[in-house]
């Protein structure tokens, strides 16, 4: 699958690692519903085990990369069950 990155400038220095999300199994994904648009949030560990939210569309065959940032402690709950 391609990525497209969509705003590099926000949260930059997570967009690096943010591909290796997909790998987590057990990310947790939902749609975003606080837009028109179809979007996903997703949360997972990245490669370097930091916490990740990514927020995505689908293109095509790409996936579009709207934003990638650091879990807060409530998402990191979420996460840990």
């Amino acid at each position: 699958m391609d990525f497209i990155i969509f705003n590099s400038t926000l949260h930059s220095h997570y967009y690096a690692d943010a591909v290796s999300v997909f790998n987590d199994l057990y990310a947790i994904t939902i749609d975003d519903p606080d837009c028109d648009e179809e979007r996903f949030v997703t949360i997972g560990m990245d490669a370097s085990a930091r916490l990740l939210i990514l927020v995505y569309t689908y293109r095509g065959n790409a996936i579009r990369l709207i934003s990638a940032r650091k879990a807060d402690k409530h998402e990191r709950k979420q996460y840990e069950g």
